[in-house]
């Protein structure tokens, strides 16, 4: 059996580092710009269970590529998954992302992103998820659902108005415009801007911080503001799955979808 089953583990589509109590995992698909599929997702949701209450591990980083963070979940992803041979089926395989998301959020280890280029969609999900987020100068975070038809699920809609209000939090996901790194600064998703090229180290460097301090405290204060601000997020996003298969399943979706790879504007009739 392996003495470390973090790191000896042998990933297929995540690296997996460590140092101490600190732990840097970084996604690896550069031939798909770290799309988040199936397989990576299984992968990046089994690493954090490992890690969930891991009392060796104060910190954890999690990293893209060097020029950009994820192109998100990839819309092929979402074809397949909406066309499971049941409903029963189809609600299970779209529990990934939430599942995954959830993961991360359980960490009791803090949960750092360093995010450069694009994170998109549900990278960004997986963003709001963890702690705290680094961004490089010139990366942008952003949600292409609504403009593609579909609604922003995961359930992760109540952590993006927890960290930015309801306003915001509104206009960053309906629109499906990018926030560059300042904006996302200035609304709370950043919590620090570095030079371009630099979200990692800076996200080592905060990581190293909380590896200095008493590791209980720590623990029991992220689980206190996690609770403080997420005691109804499952009742308010429990059904954004079956929102999503709704949404998957009408003639916006595939207008949507068809307006994205034809590089144009697409044409909406509310069904």
């Amino acid at each position: 059996m392996s003495d470390n089953p973090i790191t000896d583990r042998a990933w297929s589509h995540i690296r997996v580092e460590r140092e101490g109590p600190i732990v840097q995992v970084t996604l690896h698909r550069p031939e798909a710009r770290n799309a988040l599929n199936t397989a990576l997702m299984k992968e990046l949701t089994d690493v954090a269970r490992i890690m969930r209450s891991a009392p060796d591990v104060w910190a954890v980083v999690l990293a893209g590529g060097a020029e950009n963070f994820s192109a998100g979940a990839d819309l092929g992803g979402i074809k397949d998954r909406a066309a499971a041979p049941s409903l029963l089926e189809a609600r299970e395989a779209v529990m990934a992302g939430p599942d995954l998301c959830r993961a991360w959020e359980e960490i009791e280890a803090v949960t750092i992103v360093a995010i450069e280029g694009y994170c998109l969609g549900g990278a960004c999900a997986l963003a709001v998820a963890c702690d705290f987020r680094i961004m490089g100068q010139g990366a942008t975070m952003r949600l292409p659902e609504v403009p593609l038809g579909i609604n922003m699920s995961w359930r992760s809609v109540p952590r993006i108005a927890a960290l930015v209000g309801p306003s915001r939090a509104k206009q960053f996901i309906m629109f499906g415009e990018a926030a560059d790194a300042a904006t996302c600064l200035e609304w709370g998703m950043a919590d620090e801007v570095t030079a371009k090229g630099g979200a990692l180290a800076v996200a080592h460097r905060w990581a190293e911080k909380v590896a200095s301090l008493p590791p209980i405290p720590v623990r029991m204060t992220k689980e206190a503001v996690n609770a403080s601000v997420g005691a109804t997020n499952l009742a308010t996003s429990f059904m954004d799955r079956d929102q999503y298969l709704l949404a998957t399943r009408t003639g916006d979706f595939k207008e949507g979808v068809s307006a994205f790879f034809e590089k144009r504007k697409g044409t909406f009739r509310g069904d």
